[in-house]
């Protein structure tokens, strides 16, 4: 007869679903699934509250995440509101508000990666998901018969006591590194962009600026040389707090790509702002930091042997402009509807066909949108490409609403104007790889 102990430590170690990560994609996937009645373990490395590197700023398509699942986005909750973006380059700086849409609220905001995902992760706790700090998943636990994970093996607490926790499926939202997705035989596709990220931050009067604002030239003016126009682009977000968030993004397809420090780079950009703006050594408030960010689908597939993958794991960084709160959300919600439906199923061949949807609904939501995006990424990874188009594209105030749309995927999908119809044909027709 099995001891009382034991056996809840076993109900404790077991669950319908556990999902590795706690960041957006995973604690969106979690809430959802515990919300849907579902037992949910959720599995952190760390301990909230964490820093990660970001630019700190949402756009209304992660505004609008944030509303479904209930987070209080107040001011007076320690939210900042934006208004839209601020782009600068060739000369010309042009301010343009985010667009007016059924699908999408008409404002994004601005919060800390600190405690932005923590509140998440509390979100999923009172939905009732399970959640563990300070829990390092190591390898998966493979059922030899059918070779599908059915659990982690991972190290629990400060003390880090060997732990197994069981599930039938298992949530890989465990970042772009993904160790649980490379020791399930899933590995990053060469053949899709990664861009780089770099950030600090600093005191300034800026700070409460409410557009996010965006240098689409990103000069090298160190050495003795000419200056040299480099294949990235500068962002500038007011934190609200005093502070603001400072940082380049560059994408793997331009040639300086592993030439260059780039966090050097980013301070010799900085020594060329307006010194009333603050953006000298002295007033820098923390290191330095950069990030990977992988695009368009570069881990595929999506789902396999009990394997689900979301936000970062799966590659789902948008390519267009570097944004992944977003579809770190998005991908969980979906991932959490496909178990849920799959879990209603009879027999395991029917859970099975519902599973395989997953990666099928990714496809149809974004695969022709990232895979203009991928065009898009070859054209301004040169230099000379990016100076034309931030020269001639800025000079025309309706053409770039109809960029920013496009870069940030904003659109209704039904019933929107001629920019949604054009913008939703081109996603339609262009291939969903």
């Amino acid at each position: 007869m099995t001891e009382p102990a034991a056996s809840n430590a076993a109900s404790e170690r077991s669950a319908d679903v556990i999902v590795v990560g706690a960041g957006p994609a995973g604690s969106t996937t979690a809430y959802y699934l515990a919300k849907a009645g579902l037992d949910v373990l959720l599995l952190e490395k760390t301990a909230f509250p964490r820093e990660k590197v970001c630019g700190d700023g949402l756009t209304p398509r992660a505004t609008k995440q944030l509303v479904a699942m209930g987070i209080d986005i107040s001011e007076e909750a320690g939210w900042l509101r934006n208004k839209g973006l601020r782009i600068i380059g060739g000369g010309v700086r042009l301010q343009l508000d985010w667009p007016d849409l059924a699908s999408f609220p008409d404002y994004g905001l601005v919060r800390k990666r600190d405690d932005f995902d923590e509140q998440l992760a509390r979100q999923a706790q009172k939905a009732g998901a399970r959640l563990h700090e300070r829990c390092t998943v190591g390898a998966p636990l493979i059922d030899d018969r059918t070779g599908r994970i059915v659990g982690v093996e991972a190290r629990l607490g400060e003390e880090r006591t060997p732990v197994t926790f069981h599930a039938p499926l298992v949530v890989a939202a465990d970042g772009n590194s993904s160790r649980l997705s490379l020791a399930m035989g899933l590995h990053r596709r060469e053949d899709r962009p990664m861009g780089v990220a770099v950030r600090t931050y600093f005191t300034s009067p800026r700070h409460e600026d409410d557009y996010l604002e965006s240098w689409l030239e990103l000069w090298d003016r160190r050495g003795p040389g000419p200056d040299r126009l480099l294949p990235g682009y500068g962002w500038i977000f007011g934190m609200g707090d005093g502070t603001s968030n400072v940082g380049l993004g560059v994408l793997n397809t331009s040639a300086s790509f592993k030439e260059l420090d780039w966090r050097e780079v980013l301070k010799a950009w900085c020594a060329s702002m307006p010194e009333e703006w603050g953006y000298t050594p002295e007033n820098m408030t923390g290191p330095i930091r950069g990030a990977a960010l992988p695009m368009a689908f570069n881990r595929q597939p999506h789902y396999t042997k009990g394997l689900l993958l979301v936000g970062d794991a799966g590659g789902l960084v948008n390519p267009f402009n570097g944004e992944g709160i977003a579809y770190a959300m998005e991908s969980g919600q979906i991932a959490a509807d496909v178990i849920v439906q799959a879990r209603a199923r009879a027999s395991y061949a029917q859970r099975e066909i519902a599973l395989q949807r997953y990666p099928k609904v990714l496809k149809e939501t974004y695969g022709g949108y990232y895979t203009l995006g991928r065009a898009f990424v070859k054209l301004i990874g040169n230099p000379k490409v990016m100076k034309l188009a931030a020269e001639r594209g800025l000079t025309h105030p309706l053409l770039m609403r109809f960029t920013l749309k496009m870069l940030a995927n904003l659109t209704d999908p039904q019933g929107g104007d001629a920019m949604d119809r054009i913008i939703n044909g081109l996603t339609k027709v262009a291939p969903r790889s």
